[in-house]
């Protein structure tokens, strides 16, 4: 039986967690909390006006360590894993593609409903008291950064169970079929200047991480000798660098996903041989309890720390402005030694705020023996709805407007898919029993 034609034999025990996958999902998230840190610089200009800059783009080694920052590509392929174990898992209790997306739904538009609330009161009240514009403008973009996350991820999500069929029946013939619709996308762009065209890689690139994630779990990683996996890395890093060198993709990996190309894939081939490498000393460093306590303090409120990261991190800029002496120049020898103390502070008031917020990470509750899940054309136009804000904001960048308009579609999305009551042991007209339901 062909490779081509086969699913691989999971060599890896999927019946228990995997770990180093925790470990590393919370580190990448922690990553780009510090990646945008170093991006928020906020000071007065020589005028005296607000000036919005960001000073580690700026910085002639920041392409080279961009190749280290760029994580998503990581985390989209681990979000492949914990989609398709989950789906296994769902399936072998009797559940379908509705079931499964009403759960994805739940994670990730209850934790984000309470960010758009936030960010319609703050910029709408900071617009009717008179702010300037322009500095509206710069911190709702900073502040929106974060939300085209949900636009990919969610894309993904509602392509998992039909992604995971083409896996199950020709997992290398789809993995191809991904990668040159991304390239070909790719070149497309490249060859009319249309860059709009790049959006529709929002569904090659991203998906192509995600079923690189399927191989994880079905152990095809694992069951490759060391130096495969170091020769296929080192492949996939000299495609990465031709096509920089060609001029298709751009030598920042962070500018890379705006609109993405295929350089994040193959970014995501080398970041999971790296992890398949050192993935048993990962493995042993769980077994220690500071590494437990980071997994389980941060990854239980995953979505919160980075759906809310840069809000924090720029109210504890806007405190600091405030404070005579406490705002270095942004770049300067002062503002960089003052990091570390900004991210613990960061740190410190997301946690804070995860005490109120984080409740909306949890998973959807046990129906009751008078609940059914909604149907599923509900489940699929709540995730509609969930696409559309974050994909605009992806485009347009986040304004009062679409903060209102995304607290609009998010509250549909919700209400879409709770429940329906199912009624039992209900009396007819004529003295029977209607059980129907």
């Amino acid at each position: 039986m062909s490779l081509a034609t086969s699913t691989p034999r999971p060599s890896i025990d999927l019946t228990r967690r995997d770990l180093a996958v925790d470990l590393v999902r919370v580190c990448c998230v922690l990553v780009v909390v510090t990646a945008h840190l170093l991006m928020v610089g906020v000071g007065f200009g020589a005028d005296g006006a607000l000036e919005i800059s960001k000073p580690l783009t700026e910085q002639p080694w920041f392409a080279a360590v961009s190749v280290f920052g760029q994580v998503m590509p990581l985390f989209f392929a681990l979000g492949g894993f914990a989609a398709i174990t989950g789906w296994r898992s769902l399936r072998a209790r009797g559940g379908d593609g509705a079931d499964f997306l009403h759960a994805r739904l739940i994670r990730l538009v209850r934790p984000t409903l309470p960010v758009f609330v936030f960010f319609t009161v703050a910029l709408w009240g900071a617009r009717g008291l008179g702010a300037p514009e322009d500095v509206i403008a710069g911190v709702a973009a900073g502040v929106g950064t974060p939300l085209w996350f949900l636009a990919a991820f969610l894309l993904c999500q509602w392509a998992a169970p039909l992604m995971i069929r083409l896996h199950e029946r020709a997992p290398w013939h789809t993995l191809v079929g991904l990668a040159g619709a991304a390239t070909a996308v790719d070149l497309f762009r490249l060859g009319t200047g249309v860059a709009m065209v790049g959006l529709i890689n929002l569904a090659f690139v991203w998906l192509f991480a995600q079923q690189l994630g399927f191989l994880y779990a079905d152990g095809v990683f694992f069951r490759m000798r060391r130096r495969w996996l170091l020769a296929l890395a080192a492949a996939a890093a000299s495609l990465t660098v031709a096509g920089v060198a060609g001029g298709v993709y751009s030598p920042d990996m962070l500018a890379n996903q705006y609109p993405a190309v295929f350089a994040i894939g193959l970014l995501a081939i080398v970041q999971l041989c790296g992890l398949v490498l050192v993935h048993p000393a990962l493995t042993a460093l769980m077994r220690t309890r500071p590494a437990r306590a980071l997994t389980f303090v941060v990854g239980s409120r995953l979505m919160t720390v980075y759906l809310w990261h840069l809000t924090c991190i720029i109210a504890i800029t806007a405190v600091c402005l405030l404070v005579p002496g406490w705002h270095p120049a942004p770049g300067s020898v002062d503002w960089w030694a003052s990091r570390p103390l900004v991210l613990v502070a960061a740190f410190a008031l997301v946690l804070l705020l995860s005490l109120a917020v984080a409740r909306f990470e949890r998973g959807p509750r046990p129906l009751t023996a008078t609940e059914r899940r909604a149907p599923a054309w509900r489940v699929q136009l709540a995730t509609l709805l969930a696409f559309v804000p974050p994909f605009v904001i992806l485009i347009h960048g986040l304004d009062p407007t679409l903060a209102l308009f995304g607290l609009s579609l998010y509250s549909s999305a919700l209400i879409l898919i709770r429940p329906d009551r199912v009624a039992t042991g209900r009396t007819t007209r004529g003295g029977g029993s209607d059980r129907r339901g």
